[in-house]
């Protein structure tokens, strides 16, 4: 999140008449949870187990296991979702279907880490340390808002100020356009905590999927392992497993 944004994007004046227990999906678990681990937990092993369809990207491990995992336990409630991948810095955007609508770079929290400071959303930017610039991971049912400056988001994190937005260039010296289009992921941390993606994919893909309902935001964790994060995630089946590593290996 930027300078401007963690400071006027918090004033709850913003969302007025928009409680954060409504940031569910139907059917999703713990009423009045805006974040929570995996609702669902898996279904049984059986021959029909579905996967996700990453068209021809090659993920990484873990965003692969728990897209399969959303794909057959429908996890994301009918809605359209999305996986932030922090150790790749990278952002896939599936539809209900959990069929690969398209994927792009991201940048980052400048902190190492999968939880936000306690309090963080309420206080003033100049006060927030370098350490505590994280990207929170975890289950996110996510809205599409409006900022102070009245460009519109989506909130993931509306506590702790954090949301997806088009990457801004206020600040000249911190060069987030060119960190984005650069082939490396080691320049890709440099937000307060917010995810920023490129103008035309906020566009295109992010601004759609939110536009008329609320969707799910995935955020893998970077530090802890994935079922430490979602805590109701559990491997797809065998079955499921071995058509994920031959569909990984074929797109090679």
């Amino acid at each position: 999140m930027d300078r401007n944004e963690l400071r006027g994007d918090l004033r709850r004046g913003l969302l007025a008449g928009v409680a954060i227990a409504a940031l569910m999906l139907p059917q999703a678990a713990e009423p009045g949870a805006a974040r929570q681990a995996g609702a669902r937990a898996t279904p049984d092993a059986q021959a029909g187990s579905r996967l996700a369809d990453f068209g021809p990207e090659t993920p990484g491990p873990d965003a692969r296991r728990l897209a399969d995992w959303i794909a057959d336990s429908a996890d994301n409630g009918g809605a359209d979702f999305v996986i932030v991948d922090k150790r790749h810095a990278i952002v896939f955007v599936f539809d209900a279907q959990a069929r690969l609508r398209g994927s792009s770079p991201v940048l980052l929290g400048a902190a190492r880490g999968d939880d936000s400071v306690a309090g963080i959303g309420a206080r003033p930017i100049e006060l927030v340390q370098l350490h505590e610039r994280t990207t929170p991971a975890g289950r996110f049912v996510a809205e599409r808002g409006r900022n102070a400056q009245g460009e519109d988001v989506v909130w993931v994190d509306y506590d702790a100020a954090v949301s997806m937005h088009r990457v801004r260039t206020t600040h000249a010296e911190e060069r987030r356009a060119e960190r984005l289009a650069t082939p490396s992921i080691d320049d890709n941390r440099i937000s307060y905590g917010c995810i920023n993606v490129p103008v035309a994919f906020y566009n295109t893909y992010i601004g759609p999927a939110f536009a008329s309902r609320r969707g799910v935001v995935y955020v893998l964790p970077e530090v802890r392992s994935l079922p430490q994060v979602f805590s109701s995630y559990a491997a797809p089946n065998a079955r499921a497993i071995a058509l994920a590593a031959g569909a990984h290996t074929q797109a090679r």
